[in-house]
């Protein structure tokens, strides 16, 4: 049974290996993106729960700051996918220009919400 498992597990991976080397780079580009923003996201929550949250504010601040940009880029991901039928009609510049608008508009409340 656990031989059978690993077999599995292997053939599993190697077929999204093959699948995700026919991603375009730009698609690639924007998963690194996402995530070094999760990762950050994490590192964070790990610093605070070793030193402490003294300025609780500041860590919501830049924990939220992570997971919001790594939303607007799994949402840009979406728009600029050449195979989701949805956003068809949407060129990529305009979906890249709604992501950065968004971000600014995102960095805009965080910064407000350090006080």
């Amino acid at each position: 049974m656990a031989k059978s498992s690993s077999t599995d597990a292997v053939t599993l991976i190697r077929s999204l290996r093959s699948a995700y080397a026919a991603t375009p780079t730009n698609l690639k580009i924007i998963d690194l993106y996402v995530v070094f923003a999760i990762a950050t996201a994490l590192i964070q929550v790990v610093y605070m729960g070793i030193v402490g949250s003294f300025p609780f504010n500041s860590f919501l601040s830049g924990l939220l700051s992570c997971v919001g940009t790594a939303v607007l880029a799994v949402c840009l991901r979406i728009q600029v996918n050449k195979e989701n039928k949805e956003f068809k009609d949407l060129a990529p510049e305009r979906a890249f220009a709604d992501f950065v608008l968004c971000n600014l508009v995102l960095h805009l409340v965080i910064m407000n919400f350090l006080g």
